[in-house]
């Protein structure tokens, strides 16, 4: 096929993400789409991909992208004639200890809370569905009947079939080679045969998505890493529709093909490829065999399969897959370009993800949203850390090295830290500081008290933190804490039209006078929450924005991306700017009024103000604003003074015992006091009236917002979900999220996050209730309630207003 001088939508890579995104724009938005393929069509890594398709994530908007692929693999060839591969054969994933066990054990209530069919069954059952098997070791297996395989090659074809049948132009042998740019927007596709001008570009390009993305100056961060598996000759007794096997205590993986068995593992010592440009010509190529690197996973097979010991291997694979950071794939809008979007980097499982990775990528290139809430995958998760090639590499090997080990709650990350520190990082060493990490930033999770190891040790129930936390928690409620939030992400609009332009993205009227803050949603068009930030007003034309650290690239493209054309107003990340200090609990302010000549009273400095003061010398913004329930300040200090100030603060504060506090107890005084978290309890899915935010909603204004008009459309009718609290009393009861609730003993929602109350002296978790008739307070009163931890139901108490202090007076005083 020639090339077209124009096309509105360019898709580069004819991969399964390509094909797949390709036939959604073409059959779902009737787009006028090109692709354009560098070799043929699967050449790259789709053609040796394994085939498995599980579907359950730990993200519900995920799993239902997943379970998409599978409706659509069953019904493809109907639609096109070309048949998919498509073998509904059911996954068995092992266990051969309790904690693995545990970890499925919370896996089938989240596969319930999501609507999946998933059983734990016994040794002897998994004998019986698999008799070539030695379930010796087994403690038992979760079953998930609705899993499969399918041949990676063939569902491109059909894909790549159903998109021509729609209208979509596919052309291959043809490589794109750069990009014309007007401005940061790209106006042309250059390839080696010639330009074609376009509206916009889907970077789906695999292994070379990275370097596809640095021709217009967008980082994708990728790594290739060697992945080998075996097909062996046919094995007596193995049936045709044989369950794809999980076997993670031992790393390996196995399905049935054509008689025999693929079998591969992922390796805690993974061989990641190059850090540079991957070759263009590395078409339906693959590595040499590495028998030694792959012993280890023929060794653990023999074991769980002996008849494997007198099979013959058919053929070894061992090719590049794209992996990534943090094991989620990479989907969305590329923040450096205005009109180029990601499909990549899908961690060996493009070929489950692949159906509805295009359906929501397709969507989202069209509407300008994602149609779910697919922040795990959201490119704008990321931030300049992530273009440093090396640091990628080691921290994607590393994830690579987890992909099979036991999902501990909290576990964190070792690999390339410390990378960014706070000023406090060495005097908070001292203290006993145990980091943890966040978007690059080492952040004091909680202090060891003299004669403690200073490290984490991950458990299935309770980790050795606990009590510690606890002594930190009770701390800020009874005297007063001082957290480092350094590394929240900071932002200042400004210009004659800074108030305009954030009255139209934000939910909350924010055109309050200088020296007051507003704490307010930013919300799509369907009126879900995107964004959930503090904006102070410092001058007329001078705007402080405050928000989480792992949302700082996503939240400052939105606002970017919203200002509307035209206004005078301009968006500064001034992040690394400013040092954050939060002071809370109900000493609070003797300790501030120990440190500053300021008035902080509470008649000359109320809630929701701003004022500069001076510490030790230095001029700093203090908001009285709390994340806590308590009494407090954020003191947000010239970054290079932030020590200084520190110092000041505990030398005033000895007299009130004040002392350091870490990030799990702020998480476990947040949910004591009900605080909703963006991307658990808020997501792009949820309103501000379903997440009992409606009150700081300017709709008794008549003025114009971002996601007014579908909240009005939905004004007056009953909601169908409500976010409420639950409390369980039961100390066996270890809450992280994800847990099935129960009303008078039938599912009605899931926790969206949980943890303990040191307070209440109880696990605390939060979570949608739906009704389609209705979720009013009578409802949702007159229900009885348990919740379903790690498959065992425990009775549990609902709230419908904070549990510590639900009139805020401890916030005002």
């Amino acid at each position: 096929m020639t090339l077209p001088s124009h096309a509105q939508i360019v898709v580069i890579g004819g991969g399964i993400i390509g094909c797949s995104t390709a036939y959604h724009l073409a059959r779902d938005h009737k787009a006028d789409v090109l692709l354009l393929e560098q070799g043929q069509l699967t050449s790259g890594s789709t053609w040796h991909a394994a085939g498995l398709v599980g579907q359950l994530r730990a993200s519900a908007s995920i799993t239902r992208v997943l379970k998409y692929s599978v409706e659509l693999y069953k019904g493809l060839a109907a639609e096109t004639g070309l048949d998919t591969g498509w073998k509904m054969t059911g996954c068995l994933r092992l266990a051969t200890n309790e904690d693995r066990w545990t970890e499925y054990r919370r896996l089938a209530t989240t596969a319930r809370s999501f609507g999946m069919e998933m059983h734990l069954i016994s040794p002897a059952e998994v004998k019986r569905m698999w008799p070539l098997m030695d379930v010796s070791d087994l403690v038992g297996a979760s079953w998930l009947p609705t899993d499969g395989q399918a041949s990676p090659s063939d569902i491109t074809q059909s894909l790549a079939k159903g998109a021509r049948m729609h209208g979509a132009r596919i052309v291959e042998n043809i490589r794109v080679t750069g990009f014309r740019m007007k401005g940061n927007r790209i106006t042309h596709v250059e390839t080696t045969d010639g330009a074609v001008a376009c509206e916009k570009v889907v970077n789906c390009a695999g292994q070379w998505a990275r370097q596809v993305g640095e021709l217009a100056g967008i980082n994708v961060p990728l790594q290739p890493v060697k992945h080998q598996y075996i097909i062996t000759e046919r094995i007596e007794g193995l049936s045709p529709d044989a369950a794809t096997i999980r076997d993670p205590d031992r790393r390996t993986y196995f399905k049935e093909e054509v008689g025999g068995l693929v079998m591969g593992g992922y390796e805690p010592n993974p061989q990641p490829w190059t850090t540079g440009d991957v070759p263009d010509d590395w078409q339906f190529r693959l590595f040499d065999d590495d028998y030694d690197h792959f012993e280890q996973h023929m060794e653990q097979a023999i074991a769980r399969v002996p008849a494997l010991a007198h099979a013959g291997v058919k053929r070894m694979i061992n090719g590049p897959e794209s992996f990534t950071p943090d094991g989620n794939f990479i989907l969305g809008p590329a923040p450096e370009c205005a009109n180029m979007s990601v499909g990549a980097g899908f961690n060996a499982f493009g070929i489950a993800s692949g159906g509805g990775a295009g359906w929501v990528l397709a969507q989202w290139v069209v509407t300008g949203e994602a149609p779910l809430d697919l922040w795990a995958v959201d490119i704008r998760r990321f931030s300049d850390l992530h273009r440093d090639r090396e640091w990628v590499k080691a921290r994607t090997s590393e994830a690579y090295g987890k992909h099979y080990t036991i999902g501990f709650p909290h576990e964190e990350y070792e690999s390339g830290r410390p990378r960014i520190v706070s000023p406090l990082y060495d005097r908070l060493k001292a203290q006993g500081a145990v980091f943890g990490s966040k978007l690059g930033w080492e952040r004091p999770n909680w202090f060891a008290p003299p004669g403690v190891e200073r490290r984490d040790v991950y458990a299935m129930g309770r980790q050795n933190w606990f009590p510690h936390v606890g002594e930190e928690h009770r701390h800020v409620r009874e005297k007063a804490g001082v957290f480092d939030q350094s590394s929240f992400a900071k932002y200042e609009v400004s210009g004659p039209d800074a108030a305009a332009a954030l009255e139209w993205i934000c939910a909350a009227s924010v055109s309050k006078p200088p020296g007051r803050l507003t704490y307010t949603q930013l919300l799509n068009t369907r009126g879900g929450i995107e964004a959930d930030l503090t904006v102070a007003r410092l001058a007329d034309d001078l705007f402080y924005i405050v928000t989480g650290t792992g949302f700082r690239t996503h939240d400052l493209a939105w606002i970017r991306d919203h200002i509307p054309d035209g206004a005078r107003a301009s968006l500064r990340d001034v992040t690394e700017q400013w040092g954050t200090l939060s002071l809370m609990g109900p000493r609070a302010r003797d300790v501030l009024a120990a440190a500053t000549r300021a008035d902080v009273s509470n008649a000359a400095f109320p809630f929701g103000h701003v004022r500069e003061i001076e510490i030790a010398g230095v001029t700093l913004r203090a908001l009285r604003i709390t994340y806590v329930g308590e009494l407090g300040w954020e003191l947000h200090v010239p970054l290079a003074e932030t020590g200084k100030v520190y110092d000041a603060l505990m030398a005033a504060g000895a007299p009130h015992s004040i002392r350091p506090v870490g990030y799990r107890a702020l998480e476990s005084l947040r949910l004591e006091k009900g605080y909703r978290a963006w991307s658990s309890d808020i997501t792009p899915n949820d309103t501000p009236f379903e997440a009992g935010l409606g009150r700081a909603v300017k709709m008794r204004s008549n003025a114009p917002f971002i996601g007014r008009t579908a909240l009005e459309a939905a004004a007056g009718k009953p909601l169908t979900k409500r976010l409420v609290g639950f409390t369980i009393a039961d100390p066996r009861a270890v809450l992280v999220g994800r847990e099935t609730i129960l009303r008078n003993g039938e599912p009605v929602g899931y926790l969206t996050s949980g943890g303990f109350g040191y307070t209440l002296q109880r696990s605390v978790g939060y979570g949608y209730v739906r009704n389609a008739a209705g979720v009013s307070d009578d409802f949702l009163l007159s229900g009885r309630y348990e919740l379903l931890v790690a498959s065992e139901s425990y009775p549990a108490e609902i709230g419908l207003t904070p549990f510590f202090d639900p009139t805020g007076e401890r916030v005002r005083a």
